[in-house]
């Protein structure tokens, strides 16, 4: 592969965007971040890598992106897709049966990789293909209303959560936005009789639907016949809006931006963000046309769910500790130990599961649900 071509009005932004995700959550399970850490490079390189771990509380890091990014483009490719179908005499019905069947799937894989995570059958509802499956449920519901419309209905989820959070307060769960105190931890002992020792809650589900919801306003927007400047304009002006709403709303300590439980400051930041970051790709790869080397997230982003699902499984409990079996003896017959071949078969790991992705879509192999 030279180059990556811009066939038709599909948005090859959009499947680069998707396959850089799905890249930096592969570095994540194939310990890259961590090896990375090991390294102590020095106070301002651990400054840095630190942005690749969620942040332990109230605050923000690049990589509490990673999910609202994936819920975002989720939303825009539903809404493509939606129209596309439509163009070939799909009715709304027809294909809310579709969304229907492929949001029990996830549920499924994602309370499914709960059971792996754990090594027996447990009932866990925090996985994000299990929060995925609903909230595209619910972007979906609305996906033929206006703009407007699904923009005040994105806000009144964010308000309805900051309402549950203020005003719903249980013995012991009666600290809005305190760790293991809050709101969502109580539903969590509703729905599943625990909460998570790391703080995320299930009802994230509500916030994280404006997510989807915003990405379906941007696909639209991105399909329409608007010229490409007017699109990326809207973008960049949709996502200052969210970071000043987001951040205001945290500096002025009236909702601070968490997000394990996903405030409604945190969904409005972080969804500014990524609405920026897809003004960017795609006045860059769509617009410019600086697509050259796209295929190396492309490839990635055409079987998203499978590298997920991969690395999630047999990458965690086998192929990573495989690979590096032979890595650090290879590396530690020249006398190389410690960090530095926990580093060398991180990436050698991640090289090598994106190359079963390129194998794949060599072979045009897509594996979806």
């Amino acid at each position: 592969m030279e180059s990556t071509p811009v066939s038709g009005n599909r948005l090859i932004s959009l499947d680069v965007m998707r396959g850089l995700i799905m890249i930096l959550l592969a570095g994540e399970s194939c310990l890259v971040y961590v090896a990375l850490k090991d390294m102590h490079f020095g106070i301002a390189a651990d400054v840095v890598i630190d942005q690749f771990f969620h942040h332990p509380w109230h605050g923000l890091h690049f990589w509490d992106l990673v999910q609202p990014a994936f819920m975002l483009m989720a939303g825009s490719a539903m809404y493509i897709s939606y129209v596309s179908k439509s163009k070939k005499g799909i009715s709304w019905e027809q294909n809310f049966k579709h969304i229907l069947i492929r949001s029990l799937k996830l549920f499924l894989l994602g309370t499914g990789l709960h059971c792996i995570y754990a090594g027996k059958m447990v009932w866990e509802l925090w996985n994000v293909l299990t929060q995925l499956s609903v909230t595209s449920i619910i972007a979906y519901l609305i996906i033929k209303r206006s703009f407007w419309f699904q923009l005040g209905f994105s806000l009144a989820l964010l308000v309805f959560t900051d309402v549950l959070y203020r005003t719903v307060l249980m013995p012991g769960f009666d600290q809005p936005y305190a760790e293991f105190h809050n709101f969502g931890a109580w539903i969590d002992t509703v729905l599943m009789g625990k909460i998570n020792t790391d703080g995320w809650v299930a009802i994230n589900i509500i916030p994280t639907a404006a997510h989807t919801i915003w990405g379906v306003l941007a696909g639209k927007l991105l399909i329409s016949p608007f010229p490409a400047t007017k699109k990326i304009t809207y973008l960049v002006i949709a996502g200052l809006a969210g970071l000043a709403l987001g951040f205001g709303l945290d500096l002025t300590h009236i909702t601070p931006i968490i997000k394990r439980i996903s405030t409604s400051s945190f969904a409005l930041a972080s969804g500014g963000w990524v609405l920026l970051m897809m003004a960017f790709l795609y006045w860059l790869v769509d617009v410019k046309q600086v697509n050259k080397y796209a295929w190396v997230c492309i490839v990635v982003g055409m079987n998203a769910i499978f590298m997920y699902i991969f690395f999630e499984t047999v990458g965690s409990q086998w192929f990573n500790g495989a690979v590096g079996i032979f890595i650090k003896g290879i590396f530690g017959f020249a006398g190389i130990h410690g960090p530095v071949t926990a580093l060398l078969s991180a990436l050698v790991t991640l090289f090598a599961e994106w190359s079963i992705c390129y194998w794949l879509y060599k072979h045009k192999l897509f594996i979806k649900i």
